[in-house]
């Protein structure tokens, strides 16, 4: 009897004696953009699940701006921060794919938000750090394939759209 076969019985044999199979705890990051407007960030990542380990159940959201919007960013690096966004902003904008992990790796996606949290400020630069390079690494921690040499860095729904592209798991 194969393994799988093994298993499969033994799940009949638990729901029908009315024991549930333990659930697999994960946790769901979702990608996201938000058109232009008078707020931001523009590109930030969802994550919602629970984590296996310890079944802590996440829900959370990080994105990567400036920490005041002003013709500044447009001369250079100022102060960035890594910041949450309330439920509404959320609603309001628009899901561009899901990627499930597993327990380390939502610890790796943890790790690069502190990473960039805790960067030497100056640390927004509209350029080469903006909320869609933010995405763009937490993109690669969960195993996605990115173009770093992407045109979009300034388009959140393009470069997002160009990061579903490269990974056809993604449908």
């Amino acid at each position: 009897m194969t393994c799988g076969l093994r298993l499969f019985l033994l799940s009949l044999l638990l729901l029908c004696a009315g024991v549930a199979a333990p659930a697999r705890a994960e946790v769901v990051v979702s990608f996201y953009s938000h058109d232009f407007g008078d707020r931001f960030p523009h590109a930030f990542i969802v994550l919602k699940g629970t984590v296996d380990a310890t079944g802590e159940a996440v829900d959370a959201n990080y994105g990567f701006t400036a920490t005041s919007v002003s013709p500044a960013i447009l001369l250079g690096s100022v102060k960035g921060k890594v910041e949450s966004s309330k439920p509404d902003y959320i609603a309001k904008s628009d899901r561009q794919f899901d990627v499930t992990v597993d327990d380390a790796t939502y610890a790796r996606v943890l790790a690069k938000v502190d990473e960039w949290r805790t960067r030497e400020q100056p640390s927004y630069s509209l350029n080469k750090r903006n909320c869609v390079h933010f995405v763009m690494e937490l993109a690669e921690v969960v195993g996605l394939t990115v173009n770093r040499k992407s045109k979009l860095f300034k388009k959140p729904k393009s470069f997002l759209i160009e990061v579903k592209g490269l990974n056809p798991q993604l449908g």
